[in-house]
C-alpha cells in the first residue's frame, strides 16, 4: 500500500520512536550483559545463577514493539478500495411493451424474459436505491414513481400489457419528468441524488416518426439525458430473426441494435447486446452490480487495530508466561 492511500501519513514519524525502543532494549541487554561479567566470577555464576532463558525470552518485546507498529499504521489511516452502496441514487427502469416483444426468439418470449430478468434487477438492488418504473408503446406510463418500496414494482411487472407502436423517445422523456420531480421534492444538502435509466427494448421507435432526431425522438431524448447527467444503460435483446404474428401474418421484428447503441452513446451511457435469455441474465446481473455500488476508497484501519491488539495480549501473556512479568 502507497503513502498515497493512508489519510494522515504524518503519524509514521512514530515508528522513529518504535526503532528508538527497539535499539534501546538491545542496548539495556548488552549493557546488564556487561554489567554481570564485570563484578562476578565466572566459575562462581555458573554455579549459583539460574539458567539463563532462552532467546525466545525476548518473544514479548518483540511482539509488543510488533503491535506499536501496527499501531501507528492505524493511525496513519490506511484506506482500500471498496463496494459502497448507492444509498441516494434514482434508476428508472423502462421497459417496451410493444407487440414485437411477443417474439419468441428469447425463450420463451422476449416480455416473459424481460419481466422475469427485470424482476431479478429488482430483487437484487441495493435497497437504499430509489426505484421507478416506466412501461411504453405507442406512449409512455410511469407506473411506479421512484421509491425504497419493492413490492409495488414486482407488482407493476407482473402486470405488464402489450401494446401496438414503440415510442422510445416519450419513454425516455418521461422517465427524466420522473427523476426530476422526484429530485426536488428530496432534500438533500449535496443536491439532487444522482439517477440513471436502465432501457429494456428489442426495436426501433416508429411514433412520432421513425425518426430519431424529431422533437420527441429517442436520440433527443438521449441528448435530453445527457445534458440532465442522467446516463441510459441501454440493454438491447432479441435477434435479427425475431418474428410476430399480426392480423394474422407473420411479420419481422428485428432487434434494432443500432438505434439502441446510439441512444446509449448519446446520454453518456452503455450499451448491452443480450440475444438470449443467457446473455440477457448476465447483462442484468453486471448492470445490478455497477447501479447498486459504487468502488470508493473508505477507511481500512479496523484489520490492523485488530493485528495490534492481539499482538500487544500475546506480548502481555508470553511476559507473564516467561518472566512472571509484564514487559
Amino acid at each position: 500500500m502507497s503513502l498515497s492511500g493512508f489519510t494522515s501519513p504524518l503519524w509514521f514519524l512514530l515508528l522513529v520512536v518504535v526503532a528508538a525502543l527497539a535499539v534501546g532494549y538491545v542496548w539495556m541487554q548488552r549493557r546488564r550483559r556487561r554489567q554481570v561479567l564485570r563484578f562476578a566470577n565466572l566459575a562462581m555464576l555458573e554455579r549459583v545463577a539460574p539458567h539463563r532463558q532462552g532467546w525466545y525470552r525476548h518473544l514479548p518485546v518483540a511482539l509488543l514493539l510488533a503491535g506499536l507498529v501496527l499501531f501507528t499504521v492505524a493511525l496513519a489511516g490506511p484506506t482500500a478500495e471498496q463496494k459502497v452502496p448507492r444509498n441516494r441514487a434514482t434508476v428508472m427502469l423502462v421497459i417496451d411493451v410493444s407487440l414485437s416483444m411477443r417474439a419468441t426468439d428469447i425463450e420463451p418470449t422476449r416480455i416473459a424474459a424481460a419481466q422475469r430478468e427485470a424482476k431479478r434487477f429488482v430483487h437484487d438492488l441495493t435497497p437504499g436505491v430509489n426505484l421507478g418504473l416506466v412501461s411504453f408503446a405507442g406512449s409512455a406510463t410511469v407506473l411506479v414513481s421512484p421509491t425504497t418500496e419493492r413490492a409495488s414494482v414486482m407488482r407493476a411487472i407482473d402486470n405488464l400489457k402489450l401494446a401496438e407502436a414503440t415510442g422510445t423517445g416519450e419513454a425516455i422523456f418521461a422517465a427524466l419528468s420522473s427523476i426530476e420531480a422526484f429530485g426536488a421534492v428530496v432534500p438533500d444538502v449535496q443536491g439532487p441524488p444522482p439517477a440513471r435509466i436502465v432501457l429494456l427494448t428489442d426495436g426501433k421507435q416508429t411514433v412520432p416518426t421513425p425518426d430519431g432526431d424529431d422533437s420527441r425522438g429517442g436520440f433527443t431524448a438521449a441528448r435530453a439525458a445527457a445534458a440532465a447527467k442522467v446516463p441510459i444503460s441501454a440493454i438491447s435483446f432479441g435477434t435479427a430473426y425475431g418474428q410476430v404474428e399480426i392480423n394474422g401474418e407473420r411479420q419481422p421484428v428485428p432487434a434494432d441494435d443500432d438505434s439502441i447503441r446510439r441512444i446509449a452513446d448519446l446520454s453518456g451511457g452503455q450499451f448491452y447486446d443480450a440475444a438470449s435469455a443467457g446473455q440477457l441474465s448476465d447483462v442484468v446481473s453486471t448492470l445490478g452490480e455497477q447501479i447498486g455500488y459504487e468502488t470508493k476508497r473508505a477507511d481500512a484501519s479496523k484489520p490492523w487495530l485488530i493485528a495490534g491488539t492481539l499482538a500487544a495480549i500475546v506480548a502481555a501473556a508470553g511476559a507473564l508466561a516467561i518472566g512472571q512479568r509484564l514487559p
